[in-house]
């Protein structure tokens, strides 16, 4: 039993160019104290520039560098079967001409769009309906209602999209967040299916 380990696959890690993983960094390690260290200390994989952005390490690789390094260990997997190695390379910083630019084009568009929006359902006309119904008289330019409107509408966005700025409101994520990360996790399947099939066609032409 004190020769026996547990080894559980991280879904994602980051690196950058030039870094070895090493088993500590691509899985969870539980079993005896020592062996631990040493396991998580074992290198796997060298970081070049040629992996572009990601790279994939499946269970049989890490299983292939530990029992060369440590042949009597008994190893136990649990979990995924594929840890994906993010890469990460120097930013750019971008330009503050840029930036705003960008904020204005995001920010006119949006306004464009809940303005076409509103018109496409006739809401000036449904406000106008609204305060006739209520007062009992007419009034082309309902700001009794528009306003109140217009200050719940950006205060619904931020509530909906949980974020003040870069403040998150509470700890509950918003749906485009939960949206995100469906994305990101059927992106990180289909990238480790194709690595697969990249694997096996390798293998094939050999």
């Amino acid at each position: 039993m004190e020769r026996r380990i547990f080894l559980r696959l991280r879904h994602r890690v980051k690196a950058h160019t030039g870094d070895i993983i090493t088993v500590g960094d691509a899985a969870q390690i539980a079993g005896q104290q020592k062996l631990k260290k040493k396991l998580s200390a074992l290198p796997l994989y060298q970081i070049t520039k040629k992996d572009k952005n990601i790279v994939v390490l499946d269970i049989i690789k890490v299983l292939k560098a530990i029992h060369t390094a440590f042949p009597a260990l008994d190893v136990q997997t649990v979990g995924g079967a594929e840890t994906i190695v993010e890469i990460h390379y120097q930013k750019k910083q971008l330009s503050a001409v840029l930036f705003v630019g960008v904020w204005l084009l995001l920010f006119i568009g949006s306004c464009l769009a809940i303005m076409n929006f509103h018109e496409d359902v006739s809401m000036r006309e449904v406000h106008i309906a609204l305060y006739e119904i209520i007062t009992g008289r007419r009034n082309e330019y309902p700001y009794l209602l528009q306003i109140p409107y217009s200050i719940g509408l950006g205060l619904g966005m931020i509530v909906f999209f949980n974020h003040i700025f870069k403040k998150r409101l509470n700890e509950e994520p918003s749906p485009l967040e939960v949206e995100m990360f469906n994305y990101q996790l059927d992106l990180d399947h289909y990238v480790a299916m194709h690595e697969n099939e990249e694997t096996m066609k390798d293998l094939h032409d050999r």
